[in-house]
């Protein structure tokens, strides 16, 4: 196998061909190559994106995620050229990222930046992702009716964030018992039977935090009477 690049290398478009594969196949120096290579796509794509309230720098960061990857995904042999490959995952990436800056957020969920020097970093990168795919998993295993109420109402579902009273008649149920309903949601996703993947990403995976977790969900429990109605 070919080594990886030096930062020194002049590199054609045959060669870049060549570092698609090495990236795929884990040269972290290749894909940091081809990450600065095409960073000013992301800023050309940045600067025609609606951002909102969201930051500059926090738009740049979600899509240079997105350049990653598509760097990953990329098949030069399929004859598309890179840029239009990689600027709609770049696109998606930006988007999500101002959707997601515009909605609350659960409690307790808190926004993973990434600095100027680790935004090309594959393993800062990974450790991004990962972190919120847990958050989706958490929240797509909420039962019952708990997990189209926490998705509708934070926002999660790709729709404008609800509202209780806008969620009562979707749910079938009262404002107040919305309420009740939300509530009962946050305890399940608190606690560690359920939370410990994201917990781990989140650093909140320590015998306190389950300790402080598991009270809460026994202080509900008394509330409720020791009931799980959902």
């Amino acid at each position: 196998m070919r080594g990886c690049p030096s930062k020194s290398d002049g590199l054609g478009v045959e060669s870049e061909a060549i570092l698609f594969e090495k990236a795929q196949a884990g040269c972290s120096h290749s894909l940091n190559w081809l990450m600065a290579r095409h960073d000013g796509l992301v800023q050309v794509i940045v600067r025609r994106q609606v951002l909102g309230d969201l930051p500059f720098d926090e738009a740049l960061q979600a899509g240079r995620i997105g350049l990653w990857h598509a760097i990953l995904g990329y098949h030069p042999q399929r004859g598309l050229a890179f840029s239009t490959y990689a600027w709609p995952s770049i696109m998606r990436h930006v988007w999500r990222a101002v959707k997601v800056d515009s909605h609350p957020r659960p409690p307790g969920v808190r926004v993973v930046h990434l600095s100027a020097e680790t935004v090309a970093d594959p393993a800062r990168l990974w450790e991004v992702g990962a972190t919120r795919q847990s958050l989706h998993q958490l929240v797509a295993h909420l039962p019952g009716r708990l997990h189209p109420l926490v998705s509708a109402h934070y926002g999660l579902d790709g729709a404008p964030p609800a509202s209780y009273r806008n969620l009562a008649p979707r749910l079938g149920v009262c404002h107040t018992r919305v309420h009740q309903l939300h509530t009962e949601a946050l305890v399940w996703l608190r606690h560690p039977a359920h939370s410990q993947d994201l917990r781990t990403w989140l650093d909140h995976h320590t015998l306190a935090d389950y300790a402080t977790a598991e009270v809460l969900a026994q202080r509900h429990l008394r509330q409720r009477g020791g009931r799980h109605e959902r």
